[in-house]
Formats: C-alpha cells, sequence, structure tokens
C-alpha cells in the first residue's frame, strides 16, 4: 500500500476533548452516570444513588477487637453500617495479573486484622454523603493494638534481588577515583485533582462500575476474581481521569467497598475518598534508602559501581519497580552489583508513580556523577559522554535508538551551558547564590499487547473503540490523530471513544506505553478498514477507481483517490452508499514488540538554574529545560504538555514533597495538601521542552517511544546539582529543604 499522507499526526493540535473540560462537561467516575452518557456510552441514568464513606483504622497494627453501630444505625438517614462482623465473605480469586504484587492483597472487612493505619473497618452508607459522614463519625472501634513498624530505617529488610557483571568489589579496589555516598529519598504521594471515586450498580448479578482507574480492563478482572463473577457480568466505566500520575494502575480496597456495599443496600452506591484518604486508601512512590559505591579512573571512565538499594513495601504485598535498570545500562562500565531490597512496613502498599523506579535510582546515579566530575575538575557533561556505551551492557542488545548524546549538545546550546563556572559559589545575583546543573534520564518505555476496533459509516464519519484511558497525557487527541490519518479522514469525522470494559482491550495506561500499545492497535484496525474500502472500490466497476492497483490508492480528506493523481477518485460516502453498505469494520491488535531483540529506552538531557538565598537556604528554580530522544511526537502541543507537567513533578520531588509518619502508631501526619506541599504556580518560572526530531521503528507502527514517564526523570538530581553549584553543599537526601542548606 502507498503511505497515507500524514495530515494530523505531528500538527500541534488542541484537545478534542478540552472544550468539555474547561465547560464542565466532561464526567468523572464521581458524577456518574449522566443522562449525556446514554447516547455515547449506553449507561443509564442511576436514580436513588445512596452514599459510602469509609471508617479508617486508628491504629497501625493489631486487631479489631469489637465494633459499636448502634448509634451511627440509629443516626438519620444511615440505611446500613457493614464491618468484618457482618459482611458477606468473599471469593477473593487470585488475580496476580491485575498489576497485584505477589503476596496476599488486602481483604476488605474479611477478618478482624488490621495491617496499617488507615485500612478501612468499616462502611457507613447514607441517603446523603453528611448521612454517611456523620455515621461514620458515631461508629465506635476498640482495637488490641500492637506496635506497628513504619520507619524504614530500623525494620529488617528481605531477600534481595540482585544483578552482577563483572567483579564490582575488585573493580572498585582498583579505581583511582572512589565515590562511598548514601542517599535517602521521601515517600511521595501522587495528589491528582480528582479524588479517587467509585460508583457501583447491581441489576441482578449484573455489576457496573464507574471508576476512577488508569485501567479499565484491569479493574474489571479484579473485580471479577474478588465477586466471583464470570466476566460479562461485569462492566467497568471511565471516560475522564482527573491526573492519575500512577494512582490508579490497580484496583484499590474503596471500589470493592463500594461494590459490596451496593450488593448489600440493594442500591447505587458512590463512595469517593476524602483528599486524606488518598494518602493511605491508595499508594505512593515508596522511599528509599539507597548507598552507591562508585569508582573510575583518573579520566573519569567508570569502572564499577555497587548499588545497595533499600524500599519500603507493605507487611501483606511485595510491591517492586525498576530501580535496578539506569544502573546497568545508562553508562558503560565492566563491573557492577546490585542488591535490591523490600523493607516490610505496617504501610499500605505502594503504587508506580511518575517515572517509577529511573526517578528514584536517576537522583542517587545523577548526583553521584556530578560528585564525580567536580571531584575530577572535569566538565558534568563531558564526563557523561566520557562514559556513553556502544550497547546496553546489561543486555548485550543494540539500542534502537540512542540519542543521549544529541540531548546533550542541544541542550548545553539551548540553555547557555558555557556561561556556568565550574567552581561552587562563584556566581551571584544580589543575595542570592547562583548555580546551574543537568542530569540525564533515560526510561524503558513499555510496549504491551492491545487491542481496537474502527467502523466507518455510510456518511463517511468513524468511531474508533479501545479500553484504554486518558490520564491527562490527551489519549482522546493522539488517538484521533493516528486514526484520522489512518483512515484518510480529518479530525473532526472521526471520535476515539475509550474507558469502557465493553471496549476491546488494552494494557494498563502507564509506563509511557498507551502510544506505542494502543496506538499500534488503533493503525491497525483503521488500516483494516481503509483497505477493505479501497478493495471495494478497486473491483467495483462504476468507481472511478476501478482496475487501479490497490496499492497505488490513498485516502485524503475522506476521499479515495490514485497516488500523484488526485483528479481520480471518489468519496467514502459515494463508495458505501453505491455498495449498499451501512458501514465498514475492523478489528486491530498489537501484540508487543514480537521478535525485536533492541534496547528499547526513551531518553532525555535536563537542565537547571537555581537561586538560593545565601542567608536563609531558600531555594527557587529560575529556569528548567528538558531535551528529548522520544522518537516520533504524535502531537506536539501535548507533548510539551507533558514535558512541563514532568518537570513540574520533578521539582515537587527535589525541593517540597515529602510523608511524615508518626512511627508510634503509623499516622500520616500531613495527609493533606495544606501540610504536603506540592509545587504551585508561584514556584514555576522558566519551562522549556525540545524534542528531537526521528522515529523509533524498534516493534511499533508508530515510531515512538513514550513520553509520559521520561519527562519526570532526571528533573530532581539536575536541581539537586544545581543547588551544590550555587551553594558547595551536596545534598543527599529529598526532598532538599532551607534547613539542609544551613
Amino acid at each position: 500500500m502507498s503511505p497515507q499522507p500524514q495530515a494530523a499526526v505531528g500538527a500541534p493540535l488542541s484537545r478534542v476533548d478540552g472544550r468539555l473540560k474547561v465547560t464542565g462537561q466532561a464526567e468523572y467516575a464521581a458524577e456518574l452516570p449522566h443522562a449525556r452518557t446514554t447516547s455515547r456510552g449506553g449507561t443509564p441514568t442511576l436514580k436513588g444513588v445512596v452514599h459510602a464513606v469509609i471508617v479508617d483504622a486508628s491504629i497501625g497494627r493489631g486487631r479489631i477487637t469489637s465494633i459499636d453501630t448502634r448509634a451511627a444505625e440509629r443516626a438519620a438517614g444511615v440505611l446500613r453500617v457493614i464491618h468484618h462482623g457482618n459482611a458477606p465473605r468473599l471469593p477473593y480469586r487470585d488475580n496476580s495479573g491485575s498489576n497485584n504484587p505477589a503476596g496476599r492483597r488486602l481483604r476488605v472487612f474479611q477478618d478482624n486484622r488490621v495491617l496499617f493505619h488507615g485500612q478501612p473497618v468499616a462502611v457507613v452508607v447514607g441517603t446523603t454523603l453528611e448521612a454517611a459522614q456523620h455515621g461514620a463519625s458515631l461508629v465506635e472501634v476498640d482495637y488490641d493494638a500492637e506496635q506497628p513498624s513504619t520507619d524504614l530505617t530500623e525494620a529488617e529488610p528481605g531477600e534481595p534481588t540482585r544483578y552482577a557483571r563483572g567483579d564490582a568489589e575488585a573493580g572498585l579496589r582498583s579505581s583511582a577515583v572512589r565515590l562511598d555516598a548514601r542517599y535517602e529519598l521521601a515517600r511521595n504521594h501522587h495528589n491528582p485533582m480528582e479524588p479517587h471515586a467509585t460508583v457501583a450498580h447491581w441489576d441482578g448479578n449484573q455489576l457496573t462500575v464507574w471508576d476512577k482507574t488508569q485501567w479499565v480492563m484491569g479493574t474489571h478482572d479484579e473485580i471479577a476474581a474478588v465477586f466471583d463473577l464470570p466476566a460479562d457480568a461485569v462492566r467497568v466505566v471511565n471516560p475522564f481521569v482527573g491526573g492519575g500520575f500512577g494512582s490508579g494502575l490497580r484496583c484499590w480496597p474503596h471500589t470493592i467497598v463500594a461494590a459490596l456495599a451496593a450488593r448489600v443496600t440493594g442500591r447505587p452506591v458512590k463512595l469517593v475518598l476524602s483528599r486524606k484518604q488518598m494518602y493511605f486508601g491508595t499508594g505512593f512512590r515508596p522511599a528509599y534508602r539507597y548507598r552507591l559505591r562508585l569508582g573510575s579512573d583518573r579520566r573519569g571512565r567508570l569502572k564499577a559501581a555497587i548499588h545497595d538499594i533499600d524500599a519500603e513495601t507493605s507487611s501483606y504485598e511485595t510491591f517492586t519497580e525498576a530501580v535496578m535498570g539506569a544502573g546497568q545500562m545508562l553508562y558503560s562500565m565492566p563491573h557492577v552489583r546490585q542488591a535490591y531490597r523490600q523493607v516490610p512496613l505496617h504501610v499500605n502498599t505502594p503504587i508506580w508513580m511518575r517515572g517509577p523506579g529511573f526517578a528514584s535510582a536517576s537522583f542517587v546515579i545523577e548526583s553521584a556523577m556530578d560528585e564525580l566530575a567536580h571531584e575530577l575538575g572535569v566538565d558534568p557533561i563531558e564526563l557523561r559522554l566520557r562514559n556513553e556505551p556502544n550497547e546496553d551492557e546489561s543486555t548485550n542488545e543494540p539500542f534502537s535508538t540512542r540519542r543521549l548524546t544529541e540531548c546533550y549538545r542541544v541542550g548545553a546550546r539551548d540553555f547557555g551551558w558555557d556561561r556556568r563556572s565550574p567552581k561552587p559559589r562563584s556566581m551571584r545575583d544580589g543575595n542570592w547564590l547562583i548555580g546551574l546543573g543537568m542530569a540525564a534520564g533515560v526510561y524503558d518505555s513499555g510496549r504491551y499487547p492491545g487491542e481496537a476496533r474502527a467502523r466507518l459509516d455510510a456518511d463517511g464519519t468513524a468511531v474508533v473503540e479501545a479500553a484504554t484511558s486518558d490520564m491527562g497525557p490527551g489519549t482522546y487527541t493522539s488517538q484521533t490523530q493516528v486514526a484520522a490519518d489512518a483512515l484518510g479522514l480529518t479530525m473532526r469525522t472521526v471520535t476515539f471513544r475509550l474507558g469502557d470494559s465493553r471496549y476491546p482491550r488494552t494494557s494498563p495506561h502507564g509506563g509511557s506505553s498507551t502510544m506505542a500499545s494502543v496506538g499500534s492497535a488503533v493503525v491497525d484496525a483503521c488500516n483494516k478498514v481503509r483497505e477493505q474500502a479501497i478493495k471495494l472500490a478497486v473491483e467495483d466497476r462504476e468507481s472511478p477507481l476501478y482496475g487501479v492497483d490497490a496499492n497505488d490508492v490513498v485516502v485524503r480528506g475522506g476521499r479515495l483517490h490514485v497516488q500523484g493523481n488526485p483528479a481520480r477518485g471518489e468519496t467514502y460516502q459515494r463508495l458505501l452508499a453505491r455498495n449498499n453498505r451501512s458501514h465498514l469494520e475492523g478489528d486491530g491488535a498489537y501484540n508487543g514488540p514480537g521478535s525485536d531483540r533492541s534496547a528499547y529506552f526513551a531518553y532525555n538531557a535536563t537542565f537547571a538554574e537555581v537561586a538560593v538565598d545565601a542567608d536563609l537556604g531558600l531555594v527557587r528554580v529560575r529556569r528548567m529545560l528538558g531535551v528529548y530522544d522520544a522518537g516520533r511526537i504524535i502531537s506536539p502541543k501535548l507533548a510539551e504538555s507533558q514535558a512541563f507537567g514532568g518537570i513540574v513533578g520533578g521539582i515537587g520531588t527535589a525541593l517540597l514533597e515529602h510523608t511524615v509518619t508518626d512511627h508510634r502508631d503509623g499516622r500520616i501526619v500531613n495527609a493533606g495538601l495544606a501540610d504536603y506541599l506540592v509545587p504551585v504556580n508561584a514556584d514555576i518560572r522558566e519551562l522549556k521542552a525540545v524534542f528531537l526530531d526521528g522515529e523509533d521503528n524498534a516493534g511499533n507502527l508508530l515510531g515512538v517511544k513514550g513520553l509520559g514517564e521520561v519527562v519526570q526523570v532526571g528533573v530532581a538530581p539536575a536541581i539537586a546539582n544545581a543547588v551544590f553549584n550555587a551553594t558547595g553543599r551536596r545534598i543527599r537526601q529529598l526532598p532538599i529543604t532551607a534547613e539542609a542548606l544551613l
């Protein structure tokens, strides 16, 4: 087939759902279902919805000895109080395929054990939200409390996951220059604008759940497993997500609580987590203790690295993330040894958060590289160039594409790196110490199986469906772009539908995987529809295209024509009407990278300029630049938005975000946006993103490498390195606080 004209892909288009969002018409989980969804998704407007409020455990470990619900049950508007003493037993079939970590997932209201502070111990269902909230305040729970273990520095780690090549100890001993540094990274919480929420409705044995999730099919499969339902008895709907950052990548206990409450009461139930409950009702980026020993020769050629990594997990599940990857392949060195230990604590289970694993590791590795550069008197970019690998040395696979050196070059030029003084505390602006820093970033973008369905109607419009999500990167828009070009239609004549488990199955909406995985399935489905139309035309004696080689036909603006001869052709509408076809339909699939054996990563170089108050230690980020090797950029406007969001998130990790836990009872002290600080407009000044032009065709049809995760990797160390350049203080703990600089 002749290549299709690309009119939409690569164009800086506005979001197709933008108007719905800014006018308040976009429907989120707590607002569903509404009448507006009926024509689009076939979901009814529910009547008689009642409200559920969870009662949280006030101890961090122990057992429930009694629950007194009498006062709550007498309160006006309270319908039921459900807890382990009266809840139905739930099957909880095994379901390790829905992002449930190894272990025994939390079983709500199935026993009297308390595993962490804030665990759901009861739920109150009321006719109004206020009635349910008041009823929840009246439930009295007595406990046999035990001392929880919540301190990563004092708990005993589990057996490590190990990696090794060469002889790291010997390589370190023979190194002319050695570093031995310990780092601490605080726990981070996702804090999306939209709280997690669920509306659950039973119609006989059919369960429909409107839920905030980043994986419609994962939530669907988990609900089916917990309640032991056949797959076709469960439907999960989620057309919009108000931010996620990874918090919606698994089905959390509150979703099960809502469905259970709906079954017990026989009413549709709405359950919305409070902002406080999101700190222990969903996951978080785990805290780390990380020791890195690094060795090089006098010219800075790396010889050996030893990584000892401890990360928190829950006592009942073992959460892991890709924290080892960057240390194995980002730089060339013959000797590497890693030990990654999960430390079981009495906390809820962590979950992936933007740039998972790689963002945490990058702070350590890139801080150490900056320290080594300073020790050697070598420019930080030059040091990285001296250690650029020719292949992924952890697998001996060639890189699909790796343009990190170009990221350095473009970033240094655009940022004005040559104006940086290598001597700390040598650049000032009045009482502000000025520093410039940089860091490399890498992320192992995902490529997972996915499916899509495309239908071209006789009026020349198309509908494309896939059960993916859109938590903010612009999935509605980018998938419409690739579908429009593959079908040869304009953007306004294509509708992309997502967020419904009745649509074709897709993988999680995370891991920078959606464009490569779902996008490839969408292209495949649309190609099949377009090819059906072309075949119909070239075999139709009444068509201007009759007898033309199908490979010579392209479609643009809804019109099929001969490549290079636009005058010879006809529209989809005329073709389908003449052949009495109401529509054409095709199912597409993406099966993963297949036989591709290349090392497939996205990269960046991040640059930061900070100002530090010489007396108070206050850090202000003046400007940041990210340069990205992310393959083909489908939507430049959305890509820039993603980059800015990742940089802002990285500023939060570097300077503001951390969880404070009272280790006496496991309570999170700062569970709320008043005390858990995140960046706001006043914290953000000049941001710039540059995307290298090019494609990476390793294992996907679009030439993309994913962008949503890598944009946060490297931001925190770039800021930390700039702080060192400004002050001469090497801070190895995140966040970097004023008191650490005084």
